[in-house]
């Protein structure tokens, strides 16, 4: 039995179908389950850490995602049986890194209590998303010009089905036990260049607007706290100009190359506005 968490999040639902796939037992786990709409095949599961032994009892292996994670939830998993835990971290943590940038805190802190737990564990640690670009959903909708930031901020970012699949081969094949694997995507994009891949998925034109990022705010970025967007506009500003990591993670570990943008950008056309 293989316990996932986020189940209904892009990496999560991606996961749990991957694994049902391949034949293993999948408890999903998910705040709501009367609107998960998970597979009939997985064991749809409410998250209430309180309730441990629904939870993990069974269980050898956990994908967790760092919101998710506490000292008392991983003492839990392991009393219960869980083994080996596999934590979606952030690219953002690594030698040299801005160690007080707010998601480089959260993630850090997420991995040392994992370490401190006594299980096993693999941290993933992609970069940027290519989901990020869902942002410009209700733009998109509405018509053919979409205000943005940092028009030619430059990106390597990742399709959640290849986190998914890296996260498959690590719970699946063993032999990751303190690993670190960091993940991109193929090539480097700007962020007009992903708004022009993501019209031409859909046959149509669209213009990127750059916005003076002192004007950026909710109606930009409505998930973002307040607090932690001028940081992220910062990291943001950073990457104008600035070639991404790039590895070759994905096909090292899964056998198939990570998937570009382009592609990213056809699967979701339906997302925008487009046929599916």
């Amino acid at each position: 039995m293989i316990v996932v968490t986020g189940a209904t999040g892009n990496v999560g639902r991606a996961l749990v179908d991957r694994l049902l796939a391949a034949g293993r037992s999948v408890r999903a786990l998910t705040r709501d389950p009367q609107r998960a709409a998970l597979p009939d095949g997985a064991e749809v599961v409410r998250f209430q850490p309180e309730d441990a032994a629904t939870l993990f009892g069974g269980a050898t292996a956990l994908y967790l995602y760092a919101q998710a994670t506490s000292p008392a939830l991983l003492e839990a998993a392991r009393a219960h049986g869980v083994r080996h835990v596999v934590l979606l971290s952030s690219g953002i943590v690594q030698e040299g890194a801005d160690e007080t940038h707010p998601i480089h805190v959260m993630h850090a802190a997420v991995e040392q209590q994992i370490r401190d737990s006594g299980l096993d564990w693999t941290f993933l640690r992609p970069n940027a998303f290519a989901t990020n670009a869902l942002q410009w959903v209700p733009q998109v909708r509405a018509g053919n010009t979409v205000r943005g930031v940092f028009a030619e901020g430059l990106s390597a970012p990742i399709h959640e089905d290849d986190i998914a699949a890296v996260a498959e081969r690590v719970l699946l094949d063993g032999g990751h036990e303190g690993a670190v694997h960091r993940l991109t995507g193929p090539e480097a994009i700007t962020n007009a260049g992903q708004l022009a891949a993501i019209g031409e998925a859909l046959g149509r034109e669209l213009t990127f607007v750059e916005t003076d990022p002192r004007e950026a705010g909710p109606e930009l970025f409505p998930h973002v706290p307040p607090p932690m967007l001028e940081r992220l506009l910062r990291t943001f500003e950073e990457t104008v100009g600035v070639q991404p990591e790039i590895t070759g993670t994905v096909e090292k570990l899964t056998g198939t190359p990570a998937r570009t943008f382009a592609r990213w950008a056809r699967d979701h056309a339906g997302d925008f506005g487009g046929r599916a």
